[in-house]
């Protein structure tokens, strides 16, 4: 009989923190934590195959196996692309110096 592990499901929004924890058989991959989790059922904005996910802000696959303690994080696409936004306030600071 496999034993069990403890794992915490993660998702972050401005206003909210999403924060589960779940006891899984030993093995059991991220995907299965995010589904025991709940927040699929809680947040329909959640797709499993549009979010990125990470362990402690390590991107990995849905089908990586999980360890006892870990931390399963769903990101939430970029609505801007950085670059771009740094592009802006540089030339926003450039102006502000003339």
């Amino acid at each position: 009989m496999p034993g069990k592990m403890v794992v915490e499901v993660a998702y972050a929004l401005p206003e909210k923190q999403y924060l589960q924890r779940v006891t899984l058989n030993e093995g059991a991959t991220v995907e299965e934590a995010i589904r025991a989790s709940g927040l699929l059922e809680l947040r329909p904005d959640i797709s499993l195959t549009g979010n990125k996910v990470g362990i402690f802000s390590r991107p990995v696959k849905l089908a990586d196996e999980l360890h006892d303690g870990d931390r399963v994080e769903i990101y939430r696409p970029l609505i801007a692309d950085p670059k771009e936004l740094r592009r802006k306030r540089a030339e926003k600071s450039a102006d502000k110096e003339k």
